[in-house]
């Protein structure tokens, strides 16, 4: 990008940051969520670092944040209340500890705090007696909100001591919370009143705050951790800090922790990035405070922020990026996916460079141009793919993308069919169908062949070795040894997984063969109902339809596919070249029809190996949360699915209640 377009680009970012600035400070409202608008924040730092000069006085990485509402008395603050500089990785905050050490010399140990993604509220108390609190605002004037805070429990109107003696005048800094569980029963609630539900629990907390009614912020149950005192009375550590807190009768995160070194720190920030999800109020990254009082006044601050505290952001869920191309995918059943190339950003700890857009629709839908600004996330916490298009910062140079009337890859013309948003390639023969068709027979759930992945499937039928699936059972080794990547021992290694993978459960093979509609959980019911491949290829489209979850779309698709010439050869050719499809495994019905769902990391199985164990005792595994699941099995760091089953009231269990449940 020139300096011209990046001066553009500049402004256009600036526009967009202060008007989302705006909705969430100023009127409680937000359009897009915080990691977005972090992702924005990031790209307009980097330019202006990038180009010094076309930094403006009016550039929001200049501001603190935030501007003080006209409905309460202004109050001044007795200290600047600042913000926070951030980092998003452990490099970074080494690079900050090492600029530190240049400033002042010193031992460096750290005091950790969760970010809480609350609403900082700063109390005033005057011989231990609340006399005044306020919003932050914009660092120098907030807000005086001390009739609503004083509704809140976990706010001291008289300071109690032990140990610490409290002074005249003591200023305490900290943030208003509300809790995921009651956030979704005010959400429930809304939406039966038929209202719109609140987009996060920060805008119930913020609104409740700025509730001109005190009656009303009552009935809202938020909380309030206190984290720092800007009097000196006497505290060598910020860890005192805290325990004076506590001491004066404060509530204080009890996830807070003293890390000796910057390693340490970094085994916190690692630690909580999984274990977060499990809080019951939400928290976007973590505080690494200099331990040493003495160390944090001879660093003091520099403009807008603290030298001597640093925010580190988690990997965020959602990012912004510039769309540099949309190009077209075909998948091994012939349909067309557009997919977005886009310019790399960290998204959910990968460096993410395409996100799915689903199909052309989905494109129309979103109107998603090239050169557009989108907002990337992880669907399920997998798949990147791309939910918004910020059009404010369109330059009128995007270009529109039209659906093909060819396949990219064969160029045979493409078809839609009737009652479905998908288009398909015509040509059944299609490379690119033959290919990922293969890539799915050896995947994971199927054969699960070790060392033979996509870019060896791609070599090997680039090389003519392979055109279908039944081929991969004929080759040799001294099919592979001229190819690249290849050496006598893993040819030999190849050879011996493939042979080894010819003993498989029914179920894995039928979901090898990749029936149109038929997945994972599909494929079970029908190993388990039929027994036999004999049984199952045998079967009409009325017999699928007896299996309870088994629908007509689904039943058809069956009978189809066991009753179509090309298939007949394919499952026969395959069992004489020695694939011995065997009977599902079942040890007990112990978790007979209870179905589960199964989010985050177990500690102790794989995914796998527990959708194993819950299929061998009689259970089912389903990918989704309904009011029909039975329990959502919870590993470190879920995804929405957690939510979704709080919504559902399913019942939630961890990997230690699971092992006793077997």
């Amino acid at each position: 990008m020139n300096k011209k377009d990046t001066k553009l680009r500049i402004e256009k970012l600036k526009k967009e940051i202060e008007h989302h600035r705006y909705l969430y400070h100023v009127l409680d409202q937000q359009e897009i969520s915080d990691p977005a608008l972090d992702s924005l924040k990031k790209e307009l730092a980097d330019l202006e670092q990038k180009f010094p000069d076309l930094q403006t006085i009016d550039s929001p990485t200049l501001r603190v944040s935030g501007q003080a509402l006209d409905k309460f008395e202004k109050v001044k603050h007795k200290f600047l209340v600042l913000s926070l500089q951030d980092v998003f990785s452990v490099e970074e905050l080494k690079d900050w500890q090492e600029r530190n050490e240049k400033i002042a010399s010193g031992n460096y140990d750290y005091f950790c705090e969760l970010k809480l993604d609350g609403l900082t509220i700063v109390l005033n108390y005057e011989k231990g007696i609340l006399k005044t609190a306020a919003t932050r605002g914009d660092g120098k004037i907030g807000e005086e909100v001390t009739s609503n805070i004083r509704t809140i429990e976990s706010i001291p109107l008289k300071l109690r001591h032990h140990k610490y003696q409290i002074p005249d005048f003591l200023s305490i800094r900290g943030e208003v919370l509300l809790t995921k569980k009651y956030f979704n029963k005010v959400n429930k609630q809304r939406i039966k009143e038929g209202l719109e539900p609140f987009a996060n629990p920060r805008n119930i907390a913020a609104g409740s705050i700025r509730q001109l009614n005190p009656r009303i912020t009552a009935q809202r149950e938020l909380i309030y951790f206190a984290y720092d005192i800007k009097e000196d009375i006497g505290q060598k550590t910020h860890e005192e800090v805290h325990e004076i807190l506590k001491d004066f009768g404060f509530k204080i995160n009890p996830h807070n922790e003293y890390c000796p070194h910057i390693g340490a720190a970094a085994v916190y920030l690692q630690k909580w990035e999984k274990k977060r999800k499990n809080l019951d109020y939400l928290t976007d990254g973590a505080v690494i405070v200099v331990n040493d009082i003495g160390l944090e006044k001879k660093l003091g601050n520099i403009g807008k922020s603290e030298r001597w505290m640093i925010a580190y952001k988690f990997p965020p869920e959602q990012v912004t990026s510039r769309v540099k191309d949309i190009i077209v995918q075909v998948g091994r059943t012939g349909a067309l996916t557009p997919v977005a190339i886009l310019e790399p950003h960290k998204l959910a700890g990968s460096l993410v460079s395409r996100a799915t857009l689903h199909n052309f629709d989905e494109i129309a839908r979103l109107d998603v141009k090239i050169g557009d600004t989108v907002i990337i996330q992880k669907a399920g916490d997998i798949i990147p793919e791309v939910v918004k298009v910020l059009k404010r910062l369109r330059t009128g140079q995007e270009k529109r993308v039209s659906i093909p009337q060819k396949c990219p890859v064969c160029n045979y013309p493409i078809t839609k069919k009737e009652g479905e948003v998908n288009y398909y390639c015509s040509n059944k023969n299609c490379y690119a169908i033959q290919k990922q068709n293969i890539i799915h027979f050896v995947s994971k759930r199927a054969f699960n062949i070790e060392g033979l992945g996509k870019k060896i499937v791609e070599q090997l039928m680039e090389a003519n070795l392979i055109e279908d699936a039944a081929d991969i059972f004929k080759l040799k080794e001294g099919d592979l040894l001229p190819l690249e990547r290849f050496a006598n021992k893993s040819a030999e290694n190849l050879i011996l997984a493939i042979e080894q993978s010819k003993k498989i459960d029914l179920d894995r093979f039928i979901y090898a063969l990749g029936i149109r509609h038929v997945g994972d959980e599909t494929s079970i019911i029908l190993a388990r109902r039929f027994g036999s491949l004999e049984r199952l290829t045998k079967a009409r489209a009325e017999d699928f339809e007896d299996i309870h979850d088994i629908g007509s779309k689904v039943a058809q698709s069956l009978e189809d596919f066991f009753h179509k010439n090309k298939n007949i050869k394919l499952v026969q050719e395959l069992l004489d070249l020695g694939v011995q499809p065997g009977k599902l495994k079942i040890k007990s019905q112990k978790l007979k029809d209870k179905i589960f769902v199964l989010t985050g990391s177990l500690e102790n199985l794989t995914r796998e190996q527990a959708k194993n164990i819950i299929r061998e005792l009689g259970g089912k595994v389903s990918s989704s949360v309904s009011k029909r699941v039975d329990y959502l099995l919870l590993g470190s760091e879920p995804g929405s699915k957690y939510e979704q089953a709080q919504k559902l009231n399913v019942q939630m269990i961890s990997e230690q209640d699971f092992k006793k449940m077997i």
